[in-house]
């Protein structure tokens, strides 16, 4: 009997009917036949029924109390990768419903060359998603937290790299939303699984003393109350949280201490009815015991990026015992539990407040942020820097507050301000007093920058800066200045070889062959032609070749009014045959018989791509691709129809280009590659690019197109390998 036909949305839609008053849930009942279509028979990864997946996502949203569109998405968010179109879902359920299930959907119509860049490429299509729809993210964050209910289903390998990638992204996500009950729940799944053995013995240690702490909760919980009432403060609810598993794992590792002197294991939240009373509440009880230095954060006036407000404070409480507590009103607590799900914009039509809106503006930019970042490693790097827990926040002379992690210098607050304040950044006066750019800043410092004009970035600076913002921007701008100077040592070069063909750039343009060039040279643009000369990727001798191909000098040949086609087909009829021809002719050539035939080194076509022929004077039938640069550019009255023929004796030279990561051990491992597919190197010739890649330009021998075909695709799936093409 089918697993998945007993389970039905009934349940989803109770939870639903529970806070979506007069609205029409009859969507769920449409949307659920759909899932059932497509997901009937398919498997989640852990082999639970992806049906039953998909209606715990969506019923864990609407426990959320979010909005209709966001359940039905969660219960369709498999849909595109199991036959159903974007337009099917936007006729059925609406744009909202189609843009939310596309952003969660990992791209899978591309065939990346490494996991590492198809990890990289799905993360930034979310986050672009995410910067324009909030609910993709919120829908992506459930549905990894029920793949980490069901991970201990799955082998150690995949068990690791799923928490390692929920700890690096989706919980810091979850934190930058607000939404406290999910990052530590993330937190401490992904824990589990990463350090198991850590985590069994902290939680059984803790377990084990349950009792005494529940004992110690009570008692600091009483005598809460009696001394807040007693200052004329009457808390509504004091709450007393153990920490979760990660986050008390984090203070044994930072301060190298034992469990037994982590003290402050219970969280203590008090709740009260107005703003006024939190600051009472806080003066109450520092008036009893004694607040613990630099552990006192008003995050009331100063909210979080993600608008959690709340006042912070460890003090030395009963049985000189460190406990800390917070204290915010009915509101905050909400806003502090459930994040921007806890007043929702799209509810009901309701407009974004302003602080949804504030935290709106800070996920945009920081996609924005991440948006040039090419290199995929770098990405994941850079976004995993940019959703760091901040340690300390620190304010520009206008109170504008900046969240940085710790040991930051005025450099990181620079560029936390604008990418060219951090470029002309000179110095930074901290409250009023200069300070070298080395300064840590600290909690609460009033951060001045000093720009010039005539300021630039220092390679220094990466040893400085701890954000990978100012990192990436840094990186960034010597980059860019590599390229200009890339840039004007390629036109140097290139003007300097045109000279010797009595041509200049400009003219080359007007005359419109410079699109011949760049076909012929692979670039997508001038610049980028200009760039690849003077940083070698393009040598001097490949440059000439493409200027002045053999084959194509019309200036040598007769013009078509000097000789036909015809004509030049039957002149070439008594040359001496290539040594190709004498093993049995590769190529038959339309009509006519004994014409000596060669296959051109500008494109290097093999058995199986389209081909012409070109008849050139006194050298035969050159032989080219159909869409070589070098062929569309000449005389159409020259071609010929030319076949491939009799091709089991002949190998046929190509040229691949490769590009790789730049470490050891990496030339041997793609000669090996190529060998292992029979194929011979002819050439090779490598360099390093500015961006520590390695780049090698490879001529092979192979039997015909299926053949290049194999080798190229065994090179793409090497992890070491960022992209192979041919020349």
């Amino acid at each position: 009997m089918d697993q998945t036909s007993a389970v039905n949305p009934d349940g989803l839609k109770l939870l639903a009917a529970n806070y979506l008053y007069d609205v029409d849930l009859s969507p769920i009942d449409h949307a659920w036949e759909v899932a059932v279509k497509v997901h009937r028979g398919g498997k989640h990864f852990s082999g639970e029924p992806y049906l039953i997946h998909a209606l715990e996502v969506a019923s864990t949203l609407a426990s959320m109390h979010l909005d209709l569109d966001t359940v039905l998405a969660g219960l369709l968010h498999g849909a595109l990768k199991n036959g159903v179109t974007y337009e099917e879902l936007e006729a059925q359920f609406g744009t909202d419903v189609a843009y939310i299930v596309s952003g969660t959907t990992r791209i899978t119509s591309v065939q990346f060359n490494n996991r590492l860049t198809s990890q990289a490429e799905s993360v930034r299509k979310m986050l672009l998603a995410m910067a324009k729809d909030i609910r993709v993210m919120l829908v992506r964050l459930i549905d990894r937290l029920q793949d980490l209910l069901l991970l201990d289903l799955v082998d150690r390998q995949h068990q690791i790299e799923v928490a390692r990638e929920t700890m690096d992204l989706y919980a810091p996500l979850a934190s930058r939303l607000g939404i406290d009950w999910l990052k530590r729940q993330l937190e401490d799944f992904a824990f589990r699984y990463l350090y198991p053995a850590e985590f069994e013995e902290l939680n059984s240690r803790l377990e084990s003393s349950l009792a005494e702490r529940q004992k110690y909760v009570d008692q600091v919980i009483a005598i809460l109350y009696d001394t807040l009432r007693e200052g004329d403060v009457h808390p509504t609810r004091i709450l007393g949280r153990p920490k979760h598993l990660y986050s008390i794992y984090k203070k044994l590792i930072a301060q190298n201490i034992p469990l037994e002197r982590v003290y402050d294991k219970v969280a203590f939240r008090v709740i009260v009815e107005e703003v006024k009373e939190c600051y009472e509440a806080l003066g109450i009880i520092h008036a009893n015991w004694s607040p613990v230095p630099g552990r006192i954060k008003d995050f009331i006036s100063v909210p979080k990026a993600n608008n959690y407000q709340s006042m912070h404070t460890t003090v030395i409480g009963p049985e000189d015992h460190f406990i800390e507590i917070q204290i915010r009103t009915e509101e905050m607590d909400l806003v502090a539990q459930e994040g921007v799900a806890a007043h929702w914009a799209y509810k009901e039509g309701q407009k974004v407040n302003e602080n949804d809106a504030r935290l709106f503006r800070n996920l945009k930019s920081l996609v924005s942020s991440l948006q040039d970042v090419e290199d995929s490693r770098e990405f994941l790097e850079s976004l995993r820097g940019e959703l760091h827990d901040p340690e300390v926040y620190a304010l520009t002379p206008n109170g504008e507050v900046k969240e940085l992690p710790g040991r930051s210098c005025p450099i990181d607050f620079a560029y936390a301000i604008h990418t060219e304040v951090g470029n002309r950044c000179a110095g930074a006066k901290v409250n009023g007093r200069l300070v070298p750019l080395k300064y840590e800043i600290q909690n609460g410092d009033i951060v001045e920058i000093i720009t010039s004009p005539n300021q630039r970035p220092r390679r220094g600076w990466l040893d400085l800066v701890k954000t990978s913002r100012a990192r990436t921007r840094i990186r960034s701008w010597f980059r860019r200045e590599e390229r200009d100077k890339a840039f004007a040592l390629g036109r140097e070069i290139c003007e300097r070889e045109l000279k010797k063909y009595d041509m200049t750039l400009k003219r080359l343009i007007k005359s419109g062959h410079i699109k011949v060039l760049l076909k012929s040279l692979r670039c997508n643009s001038l610049d980028d032609m200009l760039v690849k000369v003077g940083s070698g990727a393009i040598s001097a001798g490949s440059l000439i070749k493409a200027l002045d191909p053999p084959e194509m000098r019309r200036d040598k040949e007769p013009t078509p009014s000097e000789m036909t086609p015809e004509q030049l087909a039957e002149m070439m009829a008594g040359h001496v045959r290539s040594t190709a021809t004498r093993g049995g002719s590769a190529i038959s050539i339309d009509g006519i018989e004994d014409m000596l035939a060669k296959v051109s080194q500008c494109c290097s076509p093999v058995p199986g791509d389209p081909i012409v022929g070109f008849i050139t004077t006194g050298s035969g039938v050159s032989v080219h691709k159909s869409d070589c640069p070098n062929l569309l550019s000449s005389d159409p009255q020259r071609w010929i129809e030319v076949f491939w023929n009799n091709l089991a004796a002949h190998n046929y030279r190509v040229q691949i280009q490769v590009t790789a990561e730049n470490r050891s051990g990496i030339f041997a491992d793609i000669s090996s590659a190529i060998g292992a597919d029979m194929a011979s190197i002819v050439e090779i010739s490598a360099h390093v690019t500015p961006e520590d890649r390695a780049e090698f330009s490879i001529a092979l021998e192979v039997k015909d197109l299926a053949h290049l075909q194999v080798v190229m695709n065994h090179l793409r799936h090497m992890d070491a390998v960022i992209s192979v093409r041919r020349h």
